[in-house]
């Protein structure tokens, strides 16, 4: 299952952006977005979130 970004806790410090293998997030309007097609469950971007706004389901 992709990685879901909680937009609510996001501070869009782009941690997430650089931690991804596989460039499936982007910023918009300042908030994380992964392409659910691109990602590959892997959990870099969970581990690199500070505020913890970034989960597997």
């Amino acid at each position: 299952m992709p990685a879901k970004v909680d937009s609510e806790t996001c501070t869009g410090c782009e941690s997430c952006v650089d931690s991804c293998p596989v460039e499936a997030i982007e910023m918009q309007d300042d908030i994380a977005v992964v392409d659910e097609e691109t990602c590959t469950d892997c959990g870099a971007c969970v581990d690199a979130c500070p505020v913890e706004a970034i989960t597997m389901d």
